[in-house]
């Protein structure tokens, strides 16, 4: 009796262990705890921060579709476009352009200051506009156009280097809230820059430029493109001034522009230009001759007068206007009226009106901008989705 005590005993101790080490085997692990993207609020709306690092992130950009009519010198249309079943024949037809724009930003905090990265690449489908013949504006066809760099700049505090538009356009403004704001052209835009920003804090801040131009009116020599500029802004608006010295031909341009809030629903704004043109023969066309407009003085002739403003009906509708008058008696009247259907998704419909002045037509000139009239009328209708 002992014996089969003692056997059952141990046989119920085995069943028990074996039990406890099943009972281990089967036991799952607590989870670790998920690392999830984590709102960053500093430096605005839409930022994250980058897993494992201090720096927070920003992805946007948007999609555009454009739908251009009219005369080839205001960028409506594309012109004497061959026929297909009669190619003896000629005709006009729309310009078109798809695009989609890729932005990022990146910001944080160091012992130096903020240091924030900013990039913006387009990629574009579409027809040219302009004149079928005229060699400086291609072909009708739709096609994939070259992808461009637009931006794409560090900046450490004040310090900013690398790929930017012009301080000469930027830091004073753009013409206007209308699509073609270049009818009388007020700078040139794409260069690589090393800049200084300085923000007083009371309203004032200031720029320091020192840039590369591009194309044919990138710099020749060590010395640099220079723009510096002085802003004041107040809750009325703001006053600012910029002037530039073009190194390839040792040539100055300035502009200053006014501000002004008038309501909450009514802004407006002038902007005047001067530029020396003594080594510059302003012929913005010639193949030949090498001397230009240079890369600051885009205008027709010394002056150049830019004016417009924007009145928001409500928060959805606006009506933008800009009109431009230069030396060279070119004129351009641009205006809009932009819906926002919802938010994020805006429709423009544009009209723009050209008169190429006198000069520009003399035959010591070619015509600005590819006119091929000496008045030229174009609308764009413009979809946009912001994101």
């Amino acid at each position: 009796m002992n014996i089969k005590s003692l056997l059952l005993g141990s046989a119920a101790a085995l069943i028990a262990v074996s039990g406890a080490r099943a009972a281990d085997a089967v036991v799952v692990a607590e989870p670790e705890p998920a690392e999830y993207v984590k709102i960053c609020d500093v430096y605005g709306a839409g930022y994250f921060y980058i897993p494992g690092t201090e720096t927070c992130l920003r992805i946007g950009g948007y999609i555009r579709y454009d739908i251009g009519v009219g005369d080839a010198g205001a960028f409506g249309g594309a012109q004497n476009v061959p026929d297909h079943q009669n190619p003896g024949d000629e005709h006009d037809t729309y310009w078109k352009n798809a695009r989609f724009t890729l932005k990022t930003w990146t910001g944080q905090e160091t012992e130096l200051g903020t240091l924030k990265t900013y990039t913006e690449t387009r990629f574009n489908f579409g027809n040219n506009y302009g004149d079928y013949n005229f060699p400086q504006t291609g072909t009708f066809e739709a096609h994939n156009k070259a992808v461009s760099l637009n931006f794409a700049w560090i900046q450490l505090g004040g310090l900013r280097v690398g790929k930017d538009e012009s301080a000469f356009d930027t830091f004073i403004g753009y013409a206007g809230n209308v699509i073609e704001d270049t009818l009388v052209p007020y700078g040139n835009f794409d260069t690589n820059v090393v800049q200084y920003y300085f923000d007083a804090g009371n309203g004032f801040s200031a720029v320091v430029s020192l840039e590369e131009g591009a194309g044919v009116e990138t710099i020749d020599s060590y010395v640099p493109h220079v723009v510096g500029g002085l802003k004041w802004t107040q809750g009325w608006g703001a006053l600012t001034g910029v002037v530039s010295y073009d190194s390839n031909y040792e040539e100055v341009a300035g502009k200053v522009r006014l501000d002004v809030n008038v309501n909450d629903a009514l802004s407006l704004w002038a902007m005047v230009g001067y530029g020396t043109d003594d080594n510059l023969d302003d012929d913005a066309n010639n193949a030949v001759d090498v001397h230009g407009r240079g890369f600051y003085k885009q205008w027709g002739g010394n002056w150049a007068v830019w004016g417009g403003g924007t009145y928001k009906f409500n928060e959805k509708t606006s009506f933008n206007l800009q009109a431009s008058y230069d030396d060279w008696k070119d004129i351009g009247v641009a205006a809009n009226v932009a819906y926002a259907i919802v938010p994020g998704f805006t429709v423009t419909a544009e009209v723009d009106y050209q008169r190429v002045g006198d000069e520009a037509t003399d035959p010591g000139h070619s015509v600005w901008v590819g006119a091929t009239k000496k008045s030229n009328v174009a609308g764009i209708l413009r979809f946009q989705r912001d994101f």
